[in-house]
């Protein structure tokens, strides 16, 4: 069964979409921004992983991490250098 994950602050669902969609552009993946949440196969499929829409059972929690990292990562590293960017504007 598929985890939904929810964002703290339900409001915020858009802009971390939007926010996942310009960093996964420039890393290079090919990213639809009317679909952020299909950009996890985009990953997989670069990385050589088969990852499916649905019955992902065969999936390693090593090869699943290794593909939300490289999203999550991404964008905690961006937001890290954009609030670095607004402190030092200060």
């Amino acid at each position: 069964m598929a985890r939904q994950r929810r964002p703290l602050v339900p409001e915020a669902r858009e802009k971390l979409d939007q926010l996942k969609v310009e960093v996964m552009k420039e890393k290079g993946y090919n990213v639809d921004a009317n679909h952020p949440e299909k950009t996890k196969f985009e990953v997989a499929k670069e990385m050589g992983i088969p990852l499916k829409e649905k019955g992902n059972k065969d999936l390693s929690s090593y090869d699943a991490g290794r593909i939300g990292g490289q999203i999550g990562g991404s964008m905690v590293h961006e937001l890290i250098k954009r609030a670095k960017d607004q402190l030092n504007k200060q």
